[in-house]
């Protein structure tokens, strides 16, 4: 009886790159208070860093400018996160990205 030995090898993933710094304008309610949206964006991520810097206050709303950085960034949590807090993503003005490293084939 001869048996046969099948070999499949999974493709090779290469890493995508990650989005280490994001600065975004952002228009956000008064409540919650500058302090706690800090807070809760920085808890999405383990090593998240967040900034943020009031540009502008008005009766109801502060137009802020977040950095936020990080070894790999989530976007899309973070503007998820931004919605649900009741603010309003204006722009992304700053992305920072670096690359998977080079293959030495």
């Amino acid at each position: 009886m001869r048996q046969w030995a099948i070999s499949v090898s999974s493709p090779q993933t290469t890493p995508m790159p990650s989005v280490r710094r994001l600065v975004l304008d952002v228009l956000k309610p008064h409540h919650p208070d500058s302090v706690e949206f800090c807070q809760r964006l920085a808890a999405l991520g383990s090593d998240y860093r967040v900034q943020l810097t009031v540009v502008e206050v008005d009766e109801n709303t502060e137009t802020t400018r977040i950095i936020v950085e990080g070894l790999d960034v989530d976007f899309h949590r973070l503007r998820d996160a931004i919605t649900e807090m009741g603010a309003s993503l204006h722009s992304i003005d700053e992305v920072e990205v670096t690359g998977s490293p080079a293959s030495s084939d």
